[in-house]
């Protein structure tokens, strides 16, 4: 090859006139073709496959870990170091998570200075006894929340190796998400516990210590075994292998187990990105087969009022199932638990781990949430520290549709709002004009504040879909979610992924939007500006406030009740979108340049004859000042 790139260098062309020269050329071109090929073939991904036994003591809150761990490395790369995340480690006095809660500028009250006032029998570890590769020791060493590890020898590209690793562990008084003992007195909510490996894509390694953010996993299996104290119930990620062993309500009949035995719980878990469990003696366990068949288990402590809001809960859980099945793509897996446990609510593969002494709405609301994570970020496994919003929006967005579903259809108390994103864009306009706002394109770990992180991850995420709704029409916009869901399941999206299936199924050019919703906060602000009479004829002049340019629907109201509809597509879009205007379709204007600050219309109507003039009426577009919207002014 080395002969070839000289000829292919010399300044002397006359090999080429050669029939062996141009021979070699043809050659060099398919061989090329084939190498660019393979560069720009669909993105790779790891796999790995986890094996670990767990022994846990209830009494010392310590457990013991056997893992075995099969890695296929799917990339074009040699790696030659890996690394694992160890979460437990983050809930230790002067760790970078209670540094972090401490000294932002506004703390999260549910951790505050709590980690650093943790006692050496209250806080949280995972220790390393020992990790071989092949059978060969390796070295390591603990950055904190991070295990670096020097590889025995390199895994080279399309090549598997075996990890084995001893490790011990201390579950932390509950702070976040995990932990024992929490506020409800759930005894352990094992999320985040094993050594994890941490994931490697086309952008590199992504070994981000833990700060109580957000989380990113490598596909694979979990075979996972744990022996517990025979009186805790055990609810979570996977499939129960052994339940007539168990018991628990998993199997009928009863089990016999000696005061102070334990028992051997089997979980398998295909094809997820992490593996999460809880624990407790007092749990109630419910059974509800789904109408699309999916296996639903509920486990909660009973009180006064749980007594009354879980055993509601199944019913609600089958219809929502539908809907998400219908909506956002089908669920995948055969079984899905609500484990009572953590704080407030947080998603995992096949389970969630929500706080559950509240009455049914509240109860139904964050498993709803929970649950859609399932969705978005359990199946469609973004990166959620570098797209939170794709995760926490999308999750929000689907949330909102289906309490608002819910309430419509009157499984839930409540009544109807005329339009559920209402709060959801009013929380946005205020968030806005403080100037706290920051790029979705921001870090998760690296936003100043905790509340730029949640109104960009949860507020913003969900109008960034609804609003593009409003761009390319509600019928494009809805097949595209399900394209997007059919497209990436089982994969790791990112936002172009995302908006090139909407500009697939829309057939409109959408980059635009994201790179402004994404890696901007310039904000929305269009202006009627003025009606001007013409004889028979009116002229309408709007004007661009803001910086980021939108799409108009304009909807002018006549004196005797005629409603006139007109859409203004931006010259970026490359076309416009099919939509009605409560049944009457709308009249296609010419495109509005993005650089030009103003644009006038005409319509056949007299001044006089006009009673109201309005920008957006299905109020979908995040526009930031409304009292310019409506022509004429209150």
């Amino acid at each position: 090859m080395l002969n070839i790139q000289i000829l292919m260098a010399s300044r002397d062309k006359s090999w080429l006139r050669r029939p062996a020269g141009r021979a070699i050329l043809m050659w060099v071109m398919i061989i090329s073709g084939t190498f660019t090929g393979w560069s720009q073939a669909d993105r790779w991904q790891q796999r790995v496959s986890y094996e670990m036994n767990i022994d846990f003591d209830v009494q010392t809150h310590q457990y013991s870990g056997y893992q075995r761990l099969v890695y296929l490395n799917n990339s074009p790369d040699t790696l030659r170091r890996i690394f694992y995340h160890l979460y437990f480690n983050a809930f230790q006095p002067n760790s970078m998570m209670d540094v972090r809660s401490r000294t932002i500028l506004d703390p999260d009250g549910r951790v505050g200075s709590r980690i650093s006032r943790l006692g050496p029998d209250e806080i949280g570890y995972e220790r390393i006894q020992s990790l071989k590769q092949n059978g060969v020791e390796t070295r390591y060493h603990d950055e904190n929340t991070i295990l670096e590890v020097e590889l025995a020898e390199p895994i080279l590209p399309n090549s598997s190796t075996v990890l084995e690793m001893q490790f011990t562990g201390q579950v932390p008084i509950q702070i976040r998400r995990s932990g024992r003992d929490n506020a409800e007195g759930v005894a352990y909510s094992m999320a985040q516990w094993y050594p994890k490996l941490c994931e490697y894509d086309y952008q590199g390694w992504h070994a981000d210590p833990y700060i109580a953010r957000e989380f990113y996993g490598v596909w694979g299996d979990y075979d996972v075994r744990i022996s517990i104290d025979s009186s805790y119930t055990i609810g979570g990620t996977g499939y129960l292998q052994n339940s007539c062993e168990i018991g628990h309500g998993y199997c009928q009949g009863s089990v016999h187990r000696p005061a102070g035995s334990k028992l051997n719980w089997h979980f398998l878990a295909p094809n997820v990105h992490d593996f999460m469990w809880a624990a407790d003696p007092q749990y109630q366990h419910l059974i509800h087969r789904a109408a699309d068949g999916t296996e639903l288990h509920f486990f909660y402590k009973e009180n006064d009022r749980t007594r009354d809001s879980w055993p509601q809960l199944p019913t609600v859980m089958d219809r929502v199932f539908s809907y998400a099945d219908t909506n956002f793509g089908k669920y995948p897996y055969k079984q899905y638990s609500f484990v009572q446990g953590g704080d407030g609510g947080m998603e995992y593969p096949m389970a969630t781990l929500i706080t559950g002494d509240r009455p049914i709405g509240s109860l139904a609301g964050v498993a709803v949430h929970e649950l859609m994570h399932s969705w978005y970020q359990m199946v469609l496994a973004t990166n959620e520290s570098l797209y939170a919003w794709m995760d926490e929006g999308y999750t929000s967005y689907a949330s909102t549709r289906i309490m608002d579903y819910l309430v419509r259809e009157g499984i839930l108390p409540g009544t109807p709002s005329p339009d559920p994103f209402e709060r959801v864009y009013a929380g946005f306009r205020r968030f806005v004009k403080s100037g706290m706002e920051e790029p979705l394109s921001t870090h998760a770990d690296h936003f100043q504040t905790n509340m730029a992180y949640g109104v960009g991850s949860y507020t913003k995420g969900q109008i960034f879909l609804n609003q593009l709704e409003y761009v390319i029409g509600k019928e494009a916009f809805n097949r595209g979610l399900l394209r997007y869901f059919n497209t990436w399941k089982f994969k790791h999206p990112n936002a172009n992924d995302f908006i090139r299936v909407m500009e697939k199924e829309s057939g409109l050019e959408l980059d635009w939007y994201r790179e402004y919703m994404v890696n901007s906060t310039r904000s929305i602000d269009y202006s009627i500006d003025s009606l001007i009479a013409d004889g028979d004829s009116t002229e309408v002049v709007l004007s661009r406030v803001g910086l980021m340019p939108m799409p108009q629907d304009v909807v002018i109201q006549l004196s005797g009740g005629t409603t006139l509809a007109f859409n203004i597509p931006l010259t970026l879009m490359r076309g416009e979108k099919q939509e009605l205007e409560e049944g009457q379709k709308r009249v296609l204007l010419p495109d509005w340049p993005w650089t030009h600050p103003q644009y006038r219309f005409k319509i056949g109507t007299s001044l006089d004859k006009i009673k109201q003039v309005e920008l957006d009426p299905s109020h979908r577009m995040a526009d930031i000042d409304l009292t310019n919207n409506i022509y004429p002014r209150d």
